[in-house]
């Protein structure tokens, strides 16, 4: 069982450019690149790296989709009370 994901991610406003930037992922920009770019996360200056973090410690919409998809997968866009986000699931352990 996952105990920890290591995950990054992009936060957008709308869910219109959480698809865009979805789009632009799935056809091979690169994502820490788009999260400098595009992200309204301080994390975003970092390429959307959020580093290891376990069960409970996101919002649990977040949660349960960086702890549900597979390494190397981007999952979304996933709705949280701050916005849309694209997670990037970078490993697992």
């Amino acid at each position: 069982m996952t105990s920890e994901v290591n995950a990054a991610h992009i936060l957008v406003k709308e869910e219109g450019r959480a698809n865009e930037l979805l789009a632009m992922v799935k056809s091979g920009e690169d994502f820490a690149q788009l999260a400098r770019t595009h992200s309204e996360c301080p994390s975003g200056k970092n390429g959307g790296t959020l580093g290891w973090f376990g069960r409970g410690q996101m919002v649990k919409e977040f949660e349960d989709a960086a702890f549900g998809g597979q390494k190397g997968e981007t999952v979304g866009p996933i709705k949280t009370q701050f916005g849309w986000h694209l997670i990037k699931i970078l490993d697992k352990k």
